[in-house]
């Protein structure tokens, strides 16, 4: 017997066949139910607030209101019950720490792949955080160009020290964008144990998010904008 409620989702894409895609892709899944689509970002505001989904999947460029406000505002009216998940480009890169500040708590690239697109989903709906490898990269990239001397970022780099190995291997896997699961496989531990070592670094660290976890990696110099590190 199916006991589990499915993910309650929300899609807002300007493109009506960008956006039907997604729907249709999504409500392929037994586990996700789409209970509304918006074509800019008012829309997706009034969608949220009738509906109360679990995730909020938005474009960032929208008219009217655009993606990054529209998150800011569903997620401070929806009181932690709505997550955000951005869809982005390459050219939109520069609006990626905008969005991260709104609270958003991952990104796709438009022409993510049907399974990523499903392991995002489920991800963030769980409460987790996601950065795509891509957006990572060009997240650091964005940064450096943003502070090209290093050190004067928004965040204090914190010393390393304090964390056990493999805190410190978990820490640098998600900074290069990883999920929970591909930690998980690429370490060969447990969901469990790789939640308990990011509750750890995040609390040793004093670190909000995973988009925290990136910045602090490049003031250190353990990621560069090239991606390697």
């Amino acid at each position: 017997m199916k006991t589990t409620e499915p993910i309650r989702v929300i899609v807002a894409d300007d493109q009506a066949v960008v956006r039907a895609g997604f729907v249709n892709l999504l409500s392929t899944q037994e586990d996700i139910e789409v209970v509304g689509e918006a074509q800019n970002g008012h829309e997706a505001v009034e969608l949220a607030a009738a509906l109360r989904p679990d995730l909020a999947l938005l474009d960032i460029r929208m008219p009217k209101v655009d993606g990054i406000q529209a998150a800011r505002t569903i997620l401070k009216e929806g009181n932690g019950t709505t997550k955000a998940l951005m869809l982005t480009t390459f050219n939109l890169d520069q609006y990626v720490f905008d969005a991260l500040a709104a609270g958003a708590s991952g990104f796709l690239l438009k022409d993510t792949t049907f399974p990523e697109l499903l392991n995002a989903v489920r991800v963030v709906a769980a409460g987790e955080a996601m950065l795509a490898p891509a957006v990572t990269r060009r997240l650091i990239a964005e940064f450096a160009h943003r502070n090209p001397g290093g050190g004067t970022a928004q965040l204090s780099a914190p010393p390393l020290d304090q964390l056990t190995a493999r805190e410190y291997e978990v820490m640098l896997l998600i900074a290069r964008g990883l999920s929970n699961t591909e930690i998980t496989q690429r370490m060969t531990i447990t969901d469990n144990t790789v939640k308990t070592h990011i509750n750890r670094l995040f609390s040793k660290l004093g670190l909000r998010d995973r988009a925290q976890v990136v910045i602090v990696a490049y003031e250190l110099g353990l990621i560069t904008p090239s991606g390697s590190g």
